[in-house]
């Protein structure tokens, strides 16, 4: 009988992390899948020339064990957050559009974890999570992995998904969500709406969408938001009527002005919108980690020990910031990690080892969560000529409660930056 893994004896993912040096990633071969597309020529300068960092050469290992410890703990999340309970608490706090009663469930839910040494951590989800159709691309262009991992190889690798099926998957996604909110009418028309979206970091992204849309004859736009105007009851881009909204804007309630004619449409049922301020409500507002981590409030609403269990060991612990406890917080920083409630990405976010004591005075001033910092295991690898050691975190993106796709992000610094030589986007395979 082969030992159980310990604290001491690395399962054989962390020891592939730290000593396998494959690129699996073949450039040519990504290159290839690209000139398959429309405006290869954009696409590949967006890609290669612009954001050479987008994608990681090197793959990330997890277990199996640990994978499925990572489902268990999205499946427990989906449960709470499906309960009225806790959707009354929730909406009570939220801003008055988050009580309009949308029936689209909301694409691409990114749950990120890092993965500490007593199991993976969940450290925040996040509606309208960029990077799935990037990593249905990534998964194309991968070679073989771990030749060269030695006595390290494990018996089976699992390639946990197939671009192919991933992009079938989120075509039918996007007809689900506007079926749960027009039935059988024909879907005809996309815009992809972000703020200033020719500027954006992914928007190679967005061309993949529209691409992918226009496969399904669907007239698609990718616009600003101030491109969009709301008249006889219909959003319009220019004069094409919009039946649906692929929202990538980080206005998460509709709040600023420039986005006055969305907010009007949606409201008027005029749009599908997708995701929208509920969705953004019942899972990404960071003051939810609160609640996850409450026992008392999941117990008053009927979540199961078991759950609350699974919670309880796999949310990264997290509280709200006031300015009560300003003396605790303070002698207590170096543990934390500081996030706005309302924030998005890495904004506004601060480790409390790196707070200066005027940045401490302005976080009691607004709207924080205090997190108990989970230090993201590391991939080790050889990047022009000199190991380095690079943190990375596991995405999966999720529909309707179910993982669709999995990928992770490695980088240096604070948090994910798609700025580190060696760093993007990485292809998971999971060891059995």
């Amino acid at each position: 009988m082969n030992p159980q893994p310990t604290a001491h004896t690395p399962d054989p993912a962390e020891l592939l992390n730290s000593s396998c040096r494959c690129a699996s990633l073949d450039r040519n071969t990504l290159r290839a899948e690209l000139s398959r597309q429309e405006n290869y020529g954009e696409l590949y300068r967006m890609i290669a020339e612009e954001r050479p960092h987008l994608f990681a050469d090197a793959p990330v290992f997890i277990s199996e064990d640990c994978l499925n410890r990572q489902l268990e703990i999205i499946a427990a999340l989906e449960q709470v957050i499906a309960m009225p309970g806790y959707q009354q608490q929730v909406l009570a706090q939220a801003p008055t559009i988050a009580k309009f009663p949308a029936k689209a469930h909301g694409v691409f839910l990114g749950y990120d974890f890092h993965l500490s040494a007593d199991g993976p951590k969940l450290i925040e989800i996040n509606t309208n999570a960029g990077g799935a159709l990037i990593n249905a691309i990534l998964i194309r262009a991968q070679n073989p992995c771990c030749e060269r991992a030695g006595e390290q190889q494990p018996d089976k690798i699992i390639h946990q998904q197939s671009a192919q099926a991933a992009e079938q998957c989120f075509i039918k996604m996007f007809y689900q969500e506007w079926q749960a909110e027009r039935g059988l009418v024909p879907l005809t028309s996309i815009a992809i709406v972000d703020d200033d979206p020719q500027n954006q970091y992914l928007l190679p992204e967005f061309v993949l969408f529209k691409q992918l849309f226009a496969q399904q004859q669907l007239k698609t736009v990718i616009c600003d938001p101030a491109e969009l105007s709301y008249r006889d009851n219909a959003l319009w881009h220019g004069d094409l009527k919009i039946d649906m909204v692929y929202n990538r804007l980080t206005d998460f309630a509709l709040e600023e002005d420039k986005h006055s004619s969305l907010r009007e449409a949606y409201l008027a049922n005029a749009v599908v919108l997708t995701p929208h301020p509920r969705n953004y409500a019942l899972y990404a507002d960071k003051r939810n980690l609160v609640r996850f981590g409450d026992a008392d409030f999941l117990q008053a609403i009927g979540v199961d020990a078991a759950t609350r269990a699974v919670l309880q060991q796999g949310v990264a612990h997290t509280i709200r910031v006031a300015e009560q406890d300003a003396v605790t917080l303070w002698a207590g920083r170096k543990q934390l990690f500081f996030k706005p409630a309302k924030g998005f990405g890495s904004k506004a976010a601060y480790r409390g080892d790196k707070l200066t004591q005027r940045v401490f005075n302005e976080i009691l001033q607004h709207d924080y969560v205090a997190q108990t910092l989970v230090h993201p295991s590391e991939r080790r690898l050889e990047v022009d000529h000199e190991m380095v050691n690079l943190k990375l975190d596991v995405r999966h993106y999720v529909y309707q409660g179910q993982t669709q796709l999995i990928c992770a992000r490695l980088y240096q610094g604070q948090t994910t930056n798609f700025r580190t030589p060696g760093g993007g986007f990485a292809q998971v395979v999971v060891v059995s």
